[in-house]
Order: structure tokens, then C-alpha cells, then sequence
């Protein structure tokens, strides 16, 4: 997928399309030395990382401008959500990227530098988040598998907020194994980029 074909894709301003090339560079040149994502998939930045990420956001409840993404990494997909809610001019946008790892927090502070993006980086893990951290949407990618990441996540669940869980192929399995621990509503999303899924997760509650 090229530059043009993920804007077609997305309908984001040149503005910000500039900003997701910024955060491509970067990408590249901190992974020479640091790694943030498998190399093999840095050629495919704008569907693989970029426009994977952009459908978390295009599935957020109306109006969400809270936003938590556990994991962070490099920024998927919680610094395309943060680019997302600013192209789109949502008020008093901000999204908490979590990330325990310091090299990976220092990209994602250099990245939200160079854009503007509305982000802020917290460096500790998830489990050690203030309570009272509300949120609209939790997200995360490539984290842990859903019974342990609600786990992970249920602080800020507890707020009524949406989970919003890219997953692969086995995201029913997920599905299936979560539930011997946790109740809640799901909508299964299947992914624009590959044969997974974006679970939907409301009403998350401990059996």
C-alpha cells in the first residue's frame, strides 16, 4: 500500500498524511538501532502498522476523545488514533500511550514531538496506572492474549469505557477462553488488513 492509496483509504488531510510520514522516518532510522517492530514489516508501514491502526480508530464510539493504549510499542495503534482524533478536530482530544519499555517510550515521545500528535507517554506498566486514569476506549495490539489482557486492562474497563483489542486468526478462541473468566459484550470488527479482527468489548465485568 502506498501513501496516496492509505489516505484514499482514510480521507486524512495532507496535513496529517505529512505527520504519518514523519512518524515513518522515524520509524526507520530508530530501528537501525532499537527494536520497535520486526524489520520485515517496516516496507509495509502504511497498511501493515498505519492503516491497521487507523481502523481501531475508525471504530471508537462517537465522540470518545480519552483514549488508553496498553503496550504501546511504536505507537499501534495508539499514535494513529492520536493523529486520527486530531485530523478529525475532536475536542479536547488525548490519548495515554503505555509503555513500560524506556527505548520504546523515548521513540514515542520523539514522534509525538515531531507531529504535535494530542499524546502523552506514560512509562510503566499497565497494571501500575493511577485508578482514576478515566478513559473512553482502551486499546491494544500484539499485547497479551484477551483473558490476561483484560486483566490488564480492567482498571480503566471499570470506568464503562470501550475495549477496542486488534487480534488474529484466533480471536474467537480468544474469545472462547476469555469468557471462563469475564463477561461482557462483544462485537467482532473483521479487519481491513489481514483475516483478523478488532474486538469490541462493553460491560466488562470479573465472573
Amino acid at each position: 500500500m502506498s501513501q496516496a492509496a492509505f489516505q484514499a483509504a482514510t480521507d486524512v488531510s495532507r496535513e496529517t498524511l505529512q505527520k504519518f510520514v514523519i512518524w515513518e522516518r522515524l520509524l526507520n532510522d530508530w530501528s537501525a538501532h532499537t527494536n520497535l517492530v520486526a524489520r520485515s514489516t517496516l516496507p509495509d508501514f502504511w497498511e501493515r502498522h498505519a492503516l491497521d491502526s487507523w481502523q481501531v480508530f475508525e471504530a471508537g464510539p462517537d465522540g470518545a476523545a480519552r483514549w488508553a493504549d496498553i503496550g504501546s510499542g511504536a505507537g499501534f495503534p495508539g499514535l494513529a488514533i492520536a493523529l486520527g482524533l486530531a485530523d478529525r478536530g475532536v475536542a479536547d482530544a488525548q490519548v495515554y500511550l503505555v509503555e513500560s519499555i524506556g527505548k520504546k517510550a523515548a521513540f514515542l515521545r520523539e514522534v509525538v514531538k515531531e507531529t504535535g500528535a494530542p499524546a502523552t507517554i506514560l512509562c510503566q506498566r499497565a497494571e501500575t496506572l493511577d485508578p482514576a486514569l478515566a478513559v473512553d476506549v482502551v486499546t491494544a495490539r500484539a499485547v497479551a492474549a484477551l483473558p490476561k489482557l483484560l486483566t490488564l486492562c480492567d482498571p480503566l474497563l471499570k470506568t464503562d469505557a470501550t475495549g477496542l483489542f486488534l487480534k488474529g486468526a484466533r480471536h474467537g478462541e480468544e474469545l472462547t477462553e476469555a469468557r471462563k473468566y469475564w463477561t461482557f459484550d462483544a462485537t467482532v470488527i473483521p479487519s481491513r488488513t489481514g483475516d483478523g479482527a478488532i474486538l469490541k468489548l462493553k460491560n466488562v465485568a470479573h465472573v
